[in-house]
């Protein structure tokens, strides 16, 4: 390539005495020569090659040359167009001025790479010396017989492994395989496979999977094209029961603290120099994923608040009184720590099995709400059945409805089953190829648990005189409430009392009191002519208005002798003047009520927009006044006499 530039070169012969043609020949030949000594004789050739113009260089005709010359200097291979005569000696005054350019940048370059070469060196003797400090403290033997035969010990356990646990063995490991959260888990996923993922709190009885899905969700997310997370984002795992502020801040496994050089024991080698160390945590473990915290609504309102600090910042900040930043010997990850912070970028998801307003509304704010619903029995019996799927073990028929029977969760569901497996293990002496879990042997581990019936199925197509059903939600778990009324004609007109268990409370007392109220409306009869005794059976207490309608209707029904449905379920606060109105947990108390048998739930018409119509199966009655609410609970068609 050298001999073909320099032949390329001194092409021309050079005399005194040139023309004008000749002296621009010569011209060119050094621009070229000057370029090769710019970039290098192999570099002109192989760029000519590259840009189609080899040819033109070696050609005769000045022209091309020049042409060539464009496109090598100005690198552009779209140049076509061949100069005129006239025109070449401004395009070599601009070539001229490019290359001058072109040789100040690479004397500018060549100093810069001069440094950049001394600072390489200066880092590599500076590695080279970490190196050696490094081999000589792997020198010092820190091992005496005695740690030798810990560690051995350590070892030793580490090799004995039981099987996994059989919550492990039957835990869902896709989406599909958690029953009864179908909205919950699309809700989920929508929040997290999304370019832009929220916070999420996640609320909802214990043992019916929000942990689970939530982790499923995440791996799910990961193949999302639109997804932030990585293939390696991490799923941090948290309990709020375990998580307080230490106000001397000097433990925080969440947020991360400082370990001061004096008292609580830094790294030997930066306690010796008294240089603090700060202790990242499980916010920045969760930097890039889900940080899932459970059981969030126990934790303090102070950390919390710490916690939001960490949301907004997506970094964890450190200050320890013992940090000086001026010390040559703090090493440079705590500095940095110390001056930037630690990344803390992840996703919060909080599960709890409190009501919302149990949560910091700061906290809320900045989250968003998700329900799981309450396991119904017929997905205890799906839960049960996959599980027994998973332990390839043949059950009876009714094992899973008897289960259904004992519990609303499905972890309960599975230990359940887990425990009589294990005793039908013991009864065939560990022979597994004809066993059989039978009713019996989940009748025995009830027995021995001291378990009882969840719900007794009360519904009944026999109707009743002065029994109602009304309904009660506690926590995220809806209930039937059993409300029966008695009357007498009193000893003396407009002297009868009314009574009521002083233990369901001053809200459901008014609710009879109004109830007294409304009736001579709808019946005509006088309360004060009557002795009346209303109860609630259990004694339980009734914090709120929403039995209003049901006790006016067991007072009608006791006053009358008209038998009320006991297959439908009445809510709704009553007005005096006879107006159902709103009341809350609606979804919950529907579930109670499918639990109990009940076929038809009264709800008021302000609540209808609350629950879709056919819900868990049920006939969904909307009323606005209490007439319309007795014609259903008083029908007497769907009545069978006693």
């Amino acid at each position: 390539m050298k001999n073909f530039f320099k032949k390329l070169v001194h092409k021309m012969p050079f005399t005194d005495k040139m023309s004008e043609g000749d002296q621009l020949k010569r011209q060119v030949a050094s621009l070229y020569q000057l370029y090769s000594g710019i970039i290098g004789t192999d570099h002109v050739v192989l760029k000519a090659g590259k840009l189609d113009a080899l040819s033109l260089m070696g050609s005769e005709d000045i022209r091309e040359r020049v042409l060539a010359l464009q496109k090598l200097v100005y690198e552009d291979p779209t140049l076509e167009q061949l100069p005129t005569l006239a025109e070449i000696p401004e395009i070599l005054g601009q070539l001229e001025d490019e290359l001058a350019d072109l040789m100040a940048r690479r004397v500018v370059e060549e100093r810069i790479e001069k440094k950049i070469a001394d600072k390489m060196e200066e880092r590599h003797q500076e590695y080279v010396q970490e190196i050696k400090m490094q081999v000589i403290k792997d020198e010092k033997n820190v091992e005496n017989p005695q740690t030798l035969k810990k560690y051995a010990q350590l070892e030793k356990l580490e090799s004995v492994k039981l099987t996994k646990s059989l919550m492990e063995l039957v835990r869902p490991t896709t989406l599909a395989e958690i029953v009864g959260q179908e909205r919950a888990i699309e809700s989920l996923r929508s929040k997290l496979a999304s370019p832009y993922p929220q916070h999420l709190i996640l609320y909802g009885p214990p043992g019916i999977g929000k942990t689970t899905a939530a982790r499923l969700v995440l791996e799910e997310a990961k193949k999302s094209t639109v997804t932030p997370f990585r293939t390696e984002a991490p799923f941090i795992e948290a309990d709020g029961t375990t998580l307080r502020w230490d106000p001397r801040d000097m433990t925080n496994p969440l947020l991360g603290s400082v370990h001061d050089p004096i008292y609580q024991g830094a790294k030997r080698d930066l306690a010796e120099g008294g240089i603090p160390e700060p202790k990242p945590g499980m916010v920045t473990d969760a930097h890039g994923g889900i940080l899932f915290i459970d059981e969030i609504g126990e934790m303090d309102a102070m950390l919390q608040n710490k916690l939001l600090k960490v949301l907004e910042d997506k970094r964890v900040f450190f200050d320890s009184a013992y940090y000086d930043p001026s010390d040559e010997n703090v090493p440079k990850y705590v500095q940095k720590l110390f001056k930037e912070g630690a990344p803390a970028d992840f996703i919060l998801i909080g599960a709890t099995t409190r009501e919302k307003y149990d949560i910091s509304p700061a906290l809320r704010s900045r989250c968003a709400e998700i329900y799981f619903e309450p396991l119904t029995p017929k997905n205890i019996e799906e839960i049960v059945y996959n599980a027994a799927k998973k332990l390839a073990v043949a059950i009876e028929p009714e094992v899973p409805r008897i289960i259904s029977e004992y519990t609303i969760e499905g972890r309960k569901a599975v230990n359940l089953l887990s425990d009589a497996y294990s005793l039908a293990l013991y009864q065939h002496q560990g022979q597994t190829e004809s066993m059989m879990i039978t009713a019996a042997d989940i009748y025995k581990v009830t027995q021995v648990s001291r378990l009882s019936p969840y719900v007794n199925n009360k519904a009944s197509k026999t109707g009743q005189v002065g029994r109602v059903f009304g309904l009660g939600v506690a926590g995220y778990l809806g209930s039937v409430i059993e409300i029966e009324a008695v009357s007498f004609p009193a000893s003396e007109k407009g002297k009868g009392s009314m009574r009521f268990n002083e233990t369901a409370g001053s809200m459901a007392k008014d609710s009879v009191f109004n109830a007294g109220a409304v009736v001579r409306k709808i019946t005509g009869e006088d309360v004060s002519n009557y002795d009346i005794h209303v109860n609630v059976i259990g004694g339980g207490n009734i914090d709120g208005p929403s039995a209003g309608t049901a006790i006016l209707s067991a007072i009608i029904s006791a006053i009358t002798g008209r038998k009320v449905r006991q297959d439908v379920a009445v809510t709704g606060e009553i007005s005096i003047q006879g107006q159902v109105k709103a009341v809350g947990g609606v979804f919950e108390k529907a579930y109670g009520a499918k639990q109990a048998g009940i076929t038809t739930l009264v709800i008021p018409k302000e609540n209808q927009k609350d629950l879709a119509q056919g819900h868990l199966g049920l006939d969904i009655r909307a009323v606005d006044t209490v007439e319309e609410a007795i014609a259903i609970l008083f029908e007497e068609s769907s009545v069978v006499s006693a």
